[in-house]
């Protein structure tokens, strides 16, 4: 596995759609998406915004019917048929892992299309939880087609494993 960075940034391409943007690991820069609607210092629920943060991944998560685990320091389990993430701002469990069949609206971890395959939980938003300021900010697969993210940072297909591998616990991921 290569060694973990300390830090990597995600930066907007200048000039272009809002949610065209850079990945920079080290010496390596590569292409990446983001939301829909840019980046934003006020984040809020449903903006399709990425928030202007500095942020680490938590915890991650793999579609084991679909792929082996990446190698990465970061702790992973595998998506269960019954995770959810919880999206409502009044919700006590506002951001967080839910098991469904739950009763406030969330996202199915489950999804039928591949964005999930490989899924880093960041910690925007975790402590304290304020509500209505934006959840399930993750890092995962991009769209082939290169389309936005709701908020999150998407991975090409051809380049998760890379990105994986580069990331720990301890790696600041700057989205600016």
């Amino acid at each position: 596995m290569l060694r973990p960075l300390s830090r990597l940034t995600v930066r907007a391409v200048p000039g272009g759609p809002r949610h065209i943007a850079r990945i920079t690991l080290g010496p390596v820069t590569l292409p990446c998406r983001i939301g829909r609607s840019g980046v934003t210092f006020r984040k809020v629920e449903g903006d399709g915004a990425s928030p202007r943060a500095t942020l680490r991944a938590v915890r991650g998560f793999w579609r084991r019917d679909k792929r082996l685990p990446p190698m990465t320091l970061v702790p992973l389990r595998p998506i269960r048929r019954g995770d959810g993430w919880c999206e409502v701002p009044g919700d006590r469990n506002y951001n967080r892992l839910v098991k469904k069949p739950y009763a406030a609206s969330h996202e199915d971890m489950m999804r039928a299309d591949d964005l999930y395959d490989v899924v880093l939980e960041l910690d925007w938003n975790r402590r304290p939880r304020r509500h209505g300021r934006g959840s399930a900010i993750f890092l995962h697969l991009a769209r082939e087609e290169g389309g936005p993210t709701a908020g999150c940072i998407g991975i090409f297909r051809n380049r998760i494993d890379f990105v994986m591998a580069r990331l720990s616990p301890q790696t600041r991921i700057v989205i600016g």
